[in-house]
């Protein structure tokens, strides 16, 4: 069973005295009296934050809601969570605090780590205010906390769909500098909690899922690349024994950043388990001076009691209530790279266009090999001027055909990276991020954009491409780990990340129709930090349709279909020399922002035909699959994944079947797909536009062999359909409408 789509629900915050008559018994650290209480509600999600007199708030309670609680309420579930005294301990109880620290009694991993000249901080902080300010949501709290020469203040933002934020920002209020070690944001989970889940991956290979039982001590995931990282953790999941896909109680965390992070979970022997997440920072890179704050990027937590496809869904409704999320269709792209490489040709590039307008294809993207110099991936980054040899009269041919077919027009740049054989590194060496001596990475360097001379050069460059080509998207790629990233022998990585979404932000401001793709070497990018100025991702480099199954289904943990590129590429797989069928093909790219990466110049008339049936069926599909709820039902089967969405009012459902491997059944499970109304009857029947698979039955499903099946939604749920044994590289598109 998924988790149900909830009905938009106002966050709740509600405030209350812990104890009637301003008097109460000790806390859960065992030494304050009175104080407040907080809960945010919203979602199905209840957050309880008791804000005691002295040291910094503890969260009671993170998880289901828990209703309408009196004063009394409150008081009683402080008692309830209060810590007896531990053997061989500190003598007193001690505060799990939202940045716990050694002056809390806390022996994990601290939340808060700085010195000032090399004297260790351990504040003794003391809440000053708290509440919703003026023109913020009604489920924002905000907390100021004061320690000598320190000022914290904490935001927790709760929205409709139960996902919680929290950021801190810390100001050095006192007379010397601050170097600051960590800041990270940290909450309790159930004492149930007993399973781990995160990710690792390389290049092509991104978001492996890794899952371990839950283990005695502090531990941290950290990601020194410099960008998120093909290796990156993505979402730490803290979950109940034995939870899967549809269900569990489960404890998640992502980071919404782009440069180093730590992901962190402790599980102490005195202490209830916590996790967190927070930039990582290295000696020296934040030094504050006097007056100086530093703001953690948001650390976005989820729970739910519906697993993992619960966790997914609360994420999905909360990016898709954004104001910036995209309301468009999303268009079929047709990008160039794998079609042409850096082989730019006019007549070959007006070939390819007119052949992508004519199966349906609505975006024509021109990747690298455009600008001066760029013949080969070895110069010209950095030149961001068109290559007046291969283009002797700039992109306006290749611009005004593509918008003359009906298309919009789009570009491929790498602002952040530069090539040693560039007229800009020769011009201006200090401006970059990384000294030569460093290693290279596929021929290139970074520029350093916290200098205010090299984000003003890239910022006008692109904007005057943007504009003199009224281009209607950007791919925005980063190819490289960032090592010895130093700004004047200083590391660097955090400032040149806000440097770079800062530069995003001034472009689009600058050009407010302009969206943007975030790719690095394929998937090595992904977050919500990214994604809050962008608007679609590329998951991988890798267009193997089998890779791309489960690279597709880990990054629709976080991510809804539509923010997320899925591109048919060849019949060989450049990545993995991978033979697949078209079908197949076809229908993994359709299941998120499709399009294409082929030279379909090369296409047969019947390949072009299924490119046209496919696409008409993505762009007929579209509005249903990047709106619906994602769920990807348990097969029974090893070698076969299920991927379904479901429209909120249960009317229209699309699943896509595929076999990656072999199983070691003859017969093939059935089908059960959740969300349906029970008592509604539906017909199932295989996508019109998609050829149904042969499989390796002697003969076919008798439902399927005669086109489609009435039956309810309970059934459907329930009993299944019986399904074909597909082979590998197959799949089968069913679609089921009330």
């Amino acid at each position: 069973m998924t988790e149900p789509r909830a009905v938009a629900e106002v966050p709740r915050l509600r405030h209350a005295d812990t104890a009637p008559n301003g008097t109460a018994a000790g806390g859960p650290g065992g030494r304050d009296e009175g104080g407040q209480t907080r809960v945010l509600s919203a979602g199905g999600v209840s957050v309880v934050v008791h804000l005691p007199e002295h040291g910094l708030p503890e969260v009671l309670h993170w998880g289901r809601d828990l209703g309408d609680l009196t004063d009394r309420d409150f008081e009683q579930l402080r008692l309830a969570r209060a810590r007896p005294v531990s053997p061989s301990a500190l003598d007193e109880p001690w505060p799990l605090t939202l940045v716990p620290g050694e002056h809390d009694g806390w022996e994990g991993r601290p939340a808060f780590a700085a010195h000032r000249a090399g004297r260790a901080q351990y504040p003794e902080w003391t809440v000053v205010g708290s509440g919703s300010e003026t023109g913020v949501a009604a489920g924002t709290l905000h907390v100021r906390a004061e320690a000598p020469g320190l000022l914290l203040r904490s935001e927790l933002h709760l929205d409709d769909a139960g996902v919680l934020r929290i950021a801190h920002e810390v100001t050095n209020t006192g007379d010397r500098p601050l170097s600051l070690a960590a800041l990270e944001a940290v909450l309790p989970v159930d004492d149930r909690a007993a399973e781990v889940l995160d990710f690792t991956g390389r290049w092509t290979r991104e978001r492996s899922p890794q899952r371990r039982t839950l283990a005695q001590g502090s531990h941290a995931r950290e990601t020194r690349r410099g960008r998120t990282g093909h290796d990156t953790p993505f979402a730490l999941v803290l979950g109940t024994a034995g939870f899967d896909t549809a269900a569990g109680e489960l404890w998640a965390v992502h980071l919404a950043w782009s440069g180093d992070a730590v992901y962190r979970h402790d599980a102490l022997p005195e202490a209830r388990t916590v996790l967190g997440a927070g930039p990582l920072l290295r000696p020296g890179e934040i030094d504050l001076a006097p007056g100086e704050s530093f703001r953690t990027p948001d650390a976005v937590f989820v729970w739910t009691d519906r697993g993992l496809d619960g966790l997914g869904d609360r994420f999905h409704r909360s990016l898709r209530a954004r104001p910036s999320h995209p309301r468009t269709p999303r268009p079929v792209v047709l990008n160039t790279w794998e079609a042409v490489y850096f082989a730019h040709d006019l007549d070959r590039l007006t070939t390819l266009a007119d052949t992508a307008a004519g199966i349906g294809v609505e975006r024509f993207v021109l990747d690298d090999g455009w600008f001066r110099g760029r013949r080969d991936d070895t110069a010209g980054l950095g030149d961001w001027t068109v290559d007046a040899q291969v283009w002797p009269r700039g992109l306006h041919p290749i611009a005004d055909r593509v918008r003359s077919l009906g298309m919009q027009f789009g570009l491929w740049f790498e602002p952040e990276m530069v090539n040693p054989d560039s007229d800009l590194a020769r011009e201006h060496p200090e401006w970059l991020l990384q000294p030569l001596t460093a290693r290279a990475w596929r021929g290139q360097y970074v520029l350093d954009l916290t200098r205010p001379a090299a984000f003003e050069y890239l910022l006008a460059s692109i904007s005057a491409i943007v504009g003199e080509y009224r281009l209607d998207y950007i791919k925005w790629d980063q190819n490289r780990d960032l090592i010895e990233a130093v700004h004047d022998g200083r590391a660097n990585v955090h400032r040149h990340t806000e440097a770079v979404y800062r530069l995003i932000d001034r472009l689009r401001m600058l050009h407010p129709d302009l969206e943007i793709e975030s790719c690095a070497s394929g998937g090595a990018r992904v977050d919500l930090g990214v994604l809050e100025r962008t608007d679609r991702v590329w998951a991988s480099d890798t267009n193997d349709p089998v890779e791309r199954l489960a690279i597709q289904r880990w990054t629709e943990l976080l991510l809804p279909l539509e923010l997320i590129g899925s591109h048919i590429g060849p019949p060989t797989a450049h990545t993995t020399h991978r033979q697949s069928s078209l079908d197949f093909r076809i229908a993994v790219a359709l299941f998120g922002s499709a399009g294409i990466e082929w030279d379909i110049t090369s296409c047969t008339p019947a390949e072009l035909d299924r490119l046209r049936h496919g696409i008409a069926c993505y762009r007929r599909l579209r509005g249903l699959l990047h709106t619906g709820t994602l769920t990807h039902p348990d097969t029974g089967d090893t070698g076969v994944t299920a991927t379904a969405v479901v429209d909120d009012d249960r009317s229209h459902a699309v699943v896509r079947v595929a076999r990656h491997a072999t199983g070691n059944r003859a017969l093939a499970t059935a089908l059960r797909v959740p969300g349906l109304d029970p008592e509604s009857r539906y017909r199932v029947s295989p996508v019109r536009e998609l050829p149904v698979p042969r499989g390796l039955d002697a003969a076919p499903p008798h439902w399927l062999e005669h086109g489609s099946l009435l039956l309810p939604g309970a059934v459907i749920a329930d009993v299944g359909l019986q399904l074909p044994l597909l082979a590998p590289g197959e799949a089968l598109v069913l679609e089921i409408t009330r």
